[in-house]
């Protein structure tokens, strides 16, 4: 689906892993904007996309080496307001007339302090009223003579170039990184970017909801879709969004392998079968999932059970729909991003059993992806304009392969059954303290060993579980929730009185990295 109708802001990727938070921090300021990779971006993309304004991000790469990336020099005779970014500063810098080198003593990775060099520059609105901006930096390579036409605005003591401008051109280069928390007034440089480039800040989901009916029924016709629905709150939104786009000529096919939460089969199957009267299919094949698992602890062998099990199983329940032409999948910008990589190859493959990879090929089916040019927190604003219960849309993320990454070892119906009791007891006790939305994610892991207990005058010989709660902003970092002793005492408390088959609870306060959120 096309957004030509919007101000569109152009990100030119050069490699940097935080690229994809300088298209977060704008779309919390409802503008438009895509990520490309600098190799894709030439004069006649430029022509074709019309952006309004470019950012170009940071990279790995050194300017001073001959054949690093650059930006298209007709870029910058276009008129265009452009802001740099770290590599994308000396990019500017280099192209422009400028010089970067590299060493010397001025690399700079980490927390530092940017001094005002000149009072006055519009993009800097609201900075430095309290003294020096605290940022985030991570250059080896520094500018060390600026291109003609721009003055310093502000200088770091590894960067004395930290901030340049030549505002008649509106052109703006930074050596920090604006986009992620370390530099907190980050947010009100972008707004004051973007305010200076014009947008109007006309993306928001009623928007994008009305032109996303319009482009499903414009792909599909009088066709008939099938969309996988796992229950996640991804599929759940692309279902509803289809259902109001096409009626009855969506049918949503529930693959049930018996690794989800406490009640959340009935729960799914109850919310899109009565309360949404869809064409729904609710394919139980837990017996199947847990029969070829049994005896299996490996978790990439458990994980590829799953994943080709799913296909199979959706297969073929879809088989028997007639006319299916098309395959609807909650995809989300992030797996598009990731599935071109910075040198405009394949890169980390989607898991094939959370977005139905591979269906398309097998079944001859056509894609839809309604959410494809979303990030989560936007899925979740879709689905909140869709109507969607908020308690639903507010759920933790799940994984996939569901309670099987939380049950390391082999997995057993036993430990499955253990698991989903301790797991409904720790989130009511989250619920109770006022905790959710303060924790991206929480969960329970049965440990794969037994221990001593005593229980009144017995002995007991069951499982230890872990217990994790992350805070994180986007799950590419995370930290553990700082829970209070007296919760954690009082969750294992209950946890170990009231699930049969636990007698031991720890809490896990690994961090990511080094850690994963999940277990497996």
């Amino acid at each position: 689906m096309t957004q030509a109708s919007h101000d569109r802001l152009l990100i030119i990727d050069f490699g940097s892993q935080v690229t994809q938070l300088i298209a977060r921090r704008l779309r919390e300021l409802s503008v438009y904007c895509e990520i490309h990779p600098y190799q894709n971006v030439d004069e006649a993309f430029l022509a074709d996309f019309a952006p309004k304004a470019v950012i170009l991000s940071g990279g790995p790469d050194s300017v001073t080496r001959e054949g690093s990336p650059r930006a298209p020099q007709s870029l910058f005779e276009m008129g265009l307001p452009v802001l740099g970014i770290c590599y994308g500063q000396q990019t500017m810098m280099q192209q422009l007339g400028g010089l970067v080198e590299t060493g010397h003593g001025t690399a700079e990775f980490g927390r530092a302090y940017v001094t005002p060099k000149v009072a006055q520059l519009d993009i800097l609105d609201g900075w430095f009223s309290d003294g020096d901006e605290q940022v985030w930096m991570s250059h080896g390579d520094h500018v060390s003579k600026i291109a003609p036409g721009f003055e310093v605005y502000g200088t770091s003591p590894n960067a004395p170039f930290a901030i340049t401008a030549d505002p008649s051109r509106h052109f703006y280069a930074v050596q920090f990184h604006p986009e992620v928390h370390h530099t907190p007034n980050g947010a009100k440089l972008y707004e004051n970017f973007v305010r200076l480039a014009g947008f109007t800040g006309d993306w928001t989901m009623d928007a994008y909801r009305e032109q996303a009916i319009a482009a499903i029924r414009a792909q599909v016709g009088d066709k008939q879709v099938i969309c996988g629905l796992s229950g996640g709150v991804d599929s759940s939104v692309t279902a509803v969004l289809l259902h109001e786009a096409i009626g009855d000529q969506l049918t949503c096919v529930f693959v049930d392998h018996g690794l989800l939460r406490k009640g959340e089969a009935e729960e799914v199957v109850t919310m899109f079968r009565d309360n949404y009267n869809m064409q729904f299919i609710h394919a139980d094949e837990q017996e199947l999932f847990l029969g070829e698992l049994e005896g299996q602890s490996d978790p990439e062998t458990k994980r590829k059970i799953i994943g080709k099990l799913f296909i199979d199983v959706f297969q073929k329940h879809a088989n028997s729909i007639d006319g299916a032409e098309f395959l609807a999948q909650g995809t989300l910008y992030p797996d598009v991003i990731e599935s071109v990589s910075f040198s405009g190859g394949p890169s980390v493959t989607i898991k094939s059993h959370h977005n139905v990879g591979g269906l398309p090929e097998k079944m001859g089916l056509k894609l839809v992806e309604p959410l494809r040019e979303l990030f989560k927190d936007e899925v979740r604003a879709l689905g909140v304009e869709l109507g969607l219960p908020t308690s639903f849309i507010g759920r933790h993320p799940f994984p996939g392969p569901g309670l099987a990454i939380r049950c390391p070892g082999e997995i057993t119906r036993e430990k499955l059954d253990i698991l989903r009791e301790a797991d409904a007891v720790y989130i009511d006790q989250i619920r109770k303290h006022g905790l959710y939305d303060d924790i991206w994610q929480a969960f329970v892991a049965i440990l794969p060993v037994r221990t001593v207990g005593v229980m009144g005058d017995g002995r007991t010989y069951d499982f230890a579980c872990a217990l994790r709660a992350v805070t994180s902003v986007d799950g590419m970092t995370a930290d553990y929730y700082p829970f209070t002793h007296e919760f954690l005492g009082e969750t294992a408390t209950r946890i170990i009185n009231e699930v049969k088959g636990i007698n031991r609870c720890t809490y896990d306060i690994t961090s990511k990295p080094p850690g994963t959120i999940e277990w497996e």
